[in-house]
């Protein structure tokens, strides 16, 4: 992997871990705010949680991956 591609997957990586946060705050608000009234936007907002946090881990994973391999 080359340097550029390698500050290409740390960039990734830094905007999904923003984009999971982003989705557990939400889901934190929606916990803390709307419920239980608000139960019926639990499977979508926990969904949306769910596959932003793993989008993160198998893009960190790549990076680990890569960063042992430079090593």
């Amino acid at each position: 992997m080359t340097d550029e591609e390698l500050r290409n997957l740390e960039k990734e990586v830094r905007k999904l871990k923003r984009k999971s946060q982003e989705w557990a705050s939400q889901l934190h608000d929606l916990v803390e705010d709307r419920l239980p009234a608000g139960y019926e936007e639990l499977p979508t907002m926990s969904q949306s949680a769910y596959d932003a946090c793993k989008a993160w881990a198998d893009a960190n994973a790549r990076l680990m991956a890569a960063t042992e391999t430079a090593s």
